[in-house]
């Protein structure tokens, strides 16, 4: 075997080990159950601490009326609770703040596993203790074992009581020591009798439901297995961080050691038994030589191995090594594996006098790790050094060129003889051997070298066409001449396998590349499945088929080829699969007769389906390469649909947020464009009411004048509400016809005259055609442009509206030589609830005396738009001044009027 370099320490453990450094360390009183004296350990221990010196304080301690345990809390300094109001009551509770202000060097708090009242900081009093940790305090603390999350539903089996409150085992895992308190169960029901555990009637209760031996006794076994696996891992981090080499016997650990041959499934078995009578862990690991390839049976058989170790509840790994026995070793001694079994084929005595044994290897290098040697079935022994690959017709062929190879190099080196004088002719024959060697492999190579060496001293070694040799140095140049060519075979075969191997993992990787690149730019869950089953059924070359979970139910979403359906029996693996997560169906211990291999496609968030690969009829289930790819295909997909149903949530969220901003933006507007005219009405109308006798004539008229200008404000913007609402909603109806747009402006322009009076708007009117469009929605368009103008123009501005035409539009632009629009905001006017008042805020130069809630520009771009119409703003128009917008409508000519 190769000498071992130095050990090195695991960089998973240092982290681990630094991760903890400036953090408190956290012990953890473990008991099997309530009474057997967690607290007065705890008490004890800490009363020994205070006397060594360390500032030791009570931050939370029940006693739970205990005499024995309220004498020890004397001469301690304990924190007051804080109390917390719940329920209309007053609840005291663990006060974090003043644990976390004192700073202590070591506090104690008890019962970790507690619900704190609503209203604390956090709701777990681990959460408590875990910020205390993260504050450099060291925190003792009590627990008992059916608190773990992971045993809650073994000790609803056991006791028939469910747990409420538990501890991730992950938090109780972080703990830097665990002391079991431990208690016989006749001794834990005395105590209970005799009240100093429970009250009498309490006890009576309890004893009756849930303290009884047979309970206690479960209770207490896995508090002592929790332990021991406890400490069996504290262990293992610590000799990996230390760069410490097993085995330390401190608790076993089996290592099965897995090869391709048939011996591999009883040494499976036999890991198994012997991890249930020594109640340990176990592992089943594969060496993989690099450059050695297996064939299509070996590969099934180490699959199926390494699926039945799976199956049987090891943990599996696969390693990668020239050297079997060293890795193997070398992985043991690593994780402090006490025990190995592994497998002897019966080969030959010639094969076991010609080739390293691995069990003899791993017998005489194993130093304190037990080897368990497990021998094949009694059977004829198998005699390898006789065999010769079979051919097939490939390969028979690749003996023909290999011969044909050895004849060219005959006829070559007979010309060259003839030629000139070659001191070495079997160069010529050593170029045929790697010629074979880089087209067909290892063994043809070797068939080439013993031809070539036939062939050399028939034709060119005297006395020349006999077999026959006459000098010694002759002899010991053809032998050179046949280990050198062996030599040489074998080095090119195995690099052209190493070089094959290659190609086929760049392949694999290239695949995977693409099939991750590819369904990253999918969308949907559909389109995801879609590609999935396209991608899967290429690269495995076998037909696909993804299901999708649609809430309750399993429905096939992709298949490639096209599939309708599955079969009642295909369908049932499938679910099994996805509810169980765990594969079912072909070359499965589940549904075994199913011609379809299902995965399950899970994420951490949920379970989202299954995909399945149709088995060949007749055909060889996946090798263990094509199923490692499957799974990593399969986990892809499910990221890949996981994140298509990310996407569209956030989708949702987005428009959900969206509404709401326009929602807000509403109400923000409508509460401050109706509380103006609404609070010049509630005045002009409270003034004529109180005051009518008092008041004069024009005041009179002048107030009810505001009354209804300011109605009219109202009125003008509930239309607009409502206006944009049919909008939105594509309930605006459009009536068209043949309309004059000289009409409609000049309407349009009475109106706003009549409105803003005194102010000047000029209407330029040409000839121009008829326009397809609804008049009355034009003119409310047009309008709220004019009406938009005269506002934000100013007073003293000038709108000028001017009809224009030419060979496809016709058009009116509307021009005032007011301040203009600033360029930072043109683009958002025609948003909705984009009023006056934003820009000026934005650029101080708009108007926002004036307005509405911002709706005027967006309705009438809706409405010309909904009429195949656009419109368009641009600013300024001349000196740095003035905007204009401009309304487009198409031109059509009458015979293309759409009657419907």
């Amino acid at each position: 075997m190769a000498n071992h370099a130095a050990p090195r320490a695991d960089p998973d453990a240092l982290l681990a080990i630094a991760s903890k450094e400036g953090r408190g360390r956290l012990k953890v009183f473990l008991g099997a159950s309530p009474g057997v004296g967690k607290t007065f350990t705890m008490l004890t221990a800490a009363r020994e601490a205070r006397a060594a010196g360390r500032d030791v304080v009570l931050g939370l301690v029940e006693t739970h009326g205990r005499r024995e345990t309220e004498a020890l809390l004397a001469d301690f300094e304990i924190l007051p609770r804080r109390s917390i109001a719940y329920r209309n009551r007053w609840v005291p509770e663990f006060d974090l703040d003043a644990a976390l202000a004192r700073r202590p060097s070591l506090i104690l708090v008890d019962e970790f596993a507690h619900t704190n009242v609503p209203g604390s900081r956090h709701p777990k009093r681990w959460h408590d203790v875990r910020e205390l940790l993260d504050a450099g305090i060291d925190v003792w603390t009590t627990l008992n074992v059916q608190h773990l999350e992971s045993l809650n539903d073994v000790v609803l089996k056991i006791t028939g009581v469910r747990v409420r409150e538990t501890v991730p085992d992950t938090v109780f895992e972080t703990a830097d020591e665990v002391v079991l308190v431990d208690l016989p169960p006749g001794e834990l029901l005395k105590r209970m009798a005799e009240g100093k555990v429970y009250v009498q009637d309490t006890a009576a209760q309890a004893v009756h439901r849930f303290f009884t031996p047979q309970n206690l006794t479960a209770l207490r076994e896995l508090a002592l297995r929790r332990v021991a696996e406890q400490v069996d891992d504290a262990l293992l981090e610590r000799m990996q961080a230390g760069a410490i080499e097993g085995p330390w016997a401190a608790g076993e650990r089996i290592l099965a050691l897995v090869g391709p041959d048939s011996v591999s499934r009883m040494v499976v078995r036999q890991s198994k038994r012997f991890a249930d009578l020594m109640n340990a862990p176990w592992t089943a690991v594969s060496v993989e030589r690099p450059g050695h390839s297996l064939d299509e049976a070996a590969a099934k058989r180490l699959a199926a191995a390494m699926r039945l170790a799976r199956d049987l509840g090891a943990d599996t790994e696969t390693l990668v090594g020239r050297d079997i026995p060293s890795e193997a070793l070398r992985y043991a001694r690593h994780n402090n594996v006490t025990q190995i079994v592994v497998g002897r084929s019966r080969a030959g005595r010639w094969g076991e006098l010609v080739r390293r044994s691995l069990p003899q290897e791993l017998v005489r290098n194993a130093v304190g790790i037990g080897v368990h040697v497990v021998t094949a079935d009694a059977g004829p022994p198998m005699r390898r050094w006789l065999r010769w690959p079979k051919p097939t017709p490939s390969g028979l062929l690749a003996y023909v060129s290999s011969s044909a190879m050895v004849a060219l190099a005959i006829m070559v080196g007979g010309e060259l003889k003839s030629v000139t004088v070659v001191p070495n002719l079997s160069m010529v024959f050593i170029t045929a051997v790697l010629g074979s060697a880089a087209l067909f492999g290892m063994w043809p190579a070797i068939y080439t070298s013993v031809l070539s060496f036939l062939a050399y001293d028939f034709f060119f070694v005297e006395p020349i066409y006999t077999f026959t040799i006459d000098n010694a140095h002759e002899f010991f140049a053809l032998a050179i001449f046949l280990i050198v060519g062996l030599a040489t075979s074998a080095l090119a075969g195995r690099v052209r396998d190493q070089a094959h191997d290659a190609v086929g993992r760049m392949r694999a990787t290239r695949r995977l590349y693409e099939f991750t690149r590819k369904l990253s730019t999918l969308a949907s869950r559909e389109d995801v499945a879609e590609g999935a089953a396209s991608m899967i059924s290429t690269a495995l070359s076998r037909p696909a088929t993804v299901l999708l979970a649609d809430g309750a139910e399993l429905n096939v979403t992709a298949s490639w080829p096209p599939l309708d359906e599955l079969d009642a029996a295909s369908l049932a693996a499938a679910r099994w699969a996805h509810e169980r997560t765990e594969a079912a169906g072909a070359d499965t211990g589940t549904l075994p007769l199913v011609p379809w291999l299902f995965l399950p496609l899970r994420t951490p968030r949920a379970k989202v389906g299954a995909v399945g690969i149709a088995q060949t009829p007749g055909g060889a289930p996946l090798d263990g390469e094509s199923r490692v790819l499957l799974d990593v295909l399969a986990e892809q997909t499910a990221a890949a649909i996981e994140r298509a149903a990310l996407a569209g949530e956030m989708g949702t969220v987005k428009e959900a947020a969206a509404t709401e901003r326009v929602r807000n933006t509403l109400l923000a507007s409508i509460g401050h464009d109706f509380r103006t005219p609404l609070a010049s009405i509630l005045g002009a109308a409270t003034s004529l009411q109180e005051y009518a006798d008092k008041l004069a004539p024009e005041t009179r008229a002048d107030l009810l004048g505001q009354i209804r200008d300011e109605a009219e404000a109202l009125d003008r913007m509930v239309r607009d509400l409502l206006a944009i609402t049919r909008l939105e909603s594509g309930g605006l109806e459009v009536r068209r016809d043949w309309v004059d747009l000289g009409d409609i402006v000049q309407r349009a322009a009475t109106a706003a005259r009549r409105r803003f009076v005194g102010r000047r708007v000029e209407v330029e009117a040409s000839a121009i055609d008829l326009a397809f469009g609804d008049a009355t929605l034009l003119e409310q368009a047009l309008g709220n442009l004019i009406e938009n103008a005269l506002i934000h123009g100013g007073p003293d501005a000038t709108v000028r509206i001017v009809l224009g035409q030419d060979a496809a539009t016709l058009k009116v632009s509307v021009i005032d030589d007011g301040r203009g629009i600033p360029t930072e905001i043109l683009p958002r006017i025609f948003d909705k609830f984009y009023s006056g008042r934003s820009a000026d805020r934005h650029a101080g130069q708009w108007d926002g005396s004036h307005g509405g809630v911002g709706l005027g520009l967006a309705i009438a771009k809706g409405v010309i738009e909904a009429q195949g119409g656009t419109i368009e703003a641009v600013s300024p128009v001349a000196n740095g001044r003035g905007a204009r917008f401009v309304l487009s409508l198409p031109r059509r000519a009458r015979e293309d009027e759409d009657i419907g």
